[in-house]
């Protein structure tokens, strides 16, 4: 019998008899759509259970980075990571924005902020971080550095769902930050978002844009888009939200088992926790030094590939490196030494709530013969 093929993730599901009687309920009030009861239900209980004062849901993550330019009226040139997936800098490219990179941390793999103040021009207006892999930027010093320049501050926080620092979320840092409820996120919607914001206006505001502009009936106070959640998807939301913390539980346990197994094989380097944050496990990224580990990252990848694990270079190769951004002088390689690196180097592992004993061994026979 050939051995199942190990994904590098697996979609948190809920209960299907639990969200057929959901799907009655929506079926009976034939509201699937438009603010119904389980969207205002679904944004209040993520509000609370972020800890964040205003939350607005989305249709996609791509969509409340647009958004946020959009409702902090960003022009220019936008400070950002050449490191992340690209819808991070494709929000700017749609806004009319220029992508500034700025090389990353070895220790967080986000944005450097000692790399920042250098790329600040008269035509920056914002920096725009990735929390990537989950792991909080510096962003004490990121806003010192805002601060004295007048600029805005949104976070790309898609992998960051539920991370705390100190007991404070990191979703309150800046001006704004991002969400994505896609299904390879550690809490998904099928496909989802959410942009989080300080006040109340901010957030009337934002649901003006997400629909359309419209204030009223016949009123519309802004050139807005359409990025509002179905019914089911917020149902389907309402559910997963009750189940999540036991699938960070057992991804915490994948976690632990991986560092434990890793720890002393020669070229293999990976993140420990950091102190005060309550972390999602939301990735576990492996970075190959080829010399010390024997063979490439590309050749452990496509040798877990040939034995059915299926690792993803998140992320490779560098956003700085497509075509559309790779004329900027800003994407040239000597800009970005860590970013470059790094990028030949990771795998993230697979890494979810249903990898069973087996299935680690194998990914760790994979990594360690």
């Amino acid at each position: 019998m050939d051995t199942q093929q190990i994904t590098v993730t697996s979609p948190l599901l809920p209960n299907l008899e639990d969200f057929n009687e959901m799907l009655k309920e929506i079926w009976a009030s034939k509201w699937i759509t438009n603010n119904g009861q389980f969207h205002k239900q679904l944004e209040k209980a993520l509000s609370e259970y972020l800890k964040v004062p205003y939350l607005s849901l989305f249709t996609n993550g791509t969509l409340p980075l647009i958004t946020a330019l959009q409702a902090l009226r960003i022009t220019g040139e936008v400070i950002t990571t050449p490191y992340s997936f690209v819808a991070t800098t494709h929000s700017l490219w749609w806004n009319g924005i220029k992508p500034v990179f700025v090389d990353i941390e070895e220790s967080t793999c986000g944005i450097d902020p000692e790399k920042i103040e250098a790329a600040i021009t008269p035509k920056t207006t914002a920096i725009m971080p990735v929390h990537c892999y989950g792991k909080p930027c510096n962003t004490k010093r990121i806003q010192e550095i805002a601060d004295k320049y007048g600029l805005k501050v949104i976070y790309d926080a898609a992998h960051a769902f539920g991370v705390d620092v100190n007991g404070e979320s990191i979703l309150n840092a800046g001006d704004m930050s991002t969400l994505s409820f896609h299904a390879t996120k550690v809490y998904n919607t099928l496909e989802g978002g959410a942009l989080v914001v300080h006040d109340e206006v901010t957030k009337k505001r934002i649901d003006y844009l997400k629909n359309f502009g419209f204030a009223g009936e016949t009123v519309v106070v802004a050139p807005g888009i359409n990025s509002k959640v179905d019914e089911v998807r917020a149902a389907y939301g309402l559910l997963n939200l009750k189940q999540v913390d036991a699938a960070i539980s057992a991804r915490q346990k994948v976690a632990q088992i991986y560092r434990q197994e890793l720890r002393d094989v020669p070229g293999v380097r990976f993140f420990e926790d950091m102190a005060g944050v309550r972390h999602n496990y939301s990735y576990f990224p492996i970075f190959i030094n080829a010399e010390k580990f024997g063979m490439s990252r590309d050749e452990l990848y496509f040798k877990m590939k040939s034995q059915k694990v299926l690792g993803r270079r998140y992320f490779y190769p560098l956003i700085s490196d497509f075509s559309t951004y790779r004329g900027l002088p800003s994407a040239a390689p000597e800009n970005l030494p860590v970013a470059k690196r790094i990028a030949n180097e990771v795998i993230c592992l697979p890494m979810h709530h249903e990898l069973s004993e087996n299935d680690l061994e194998r990914i760790l026979n994979c990594i360690k013969k």
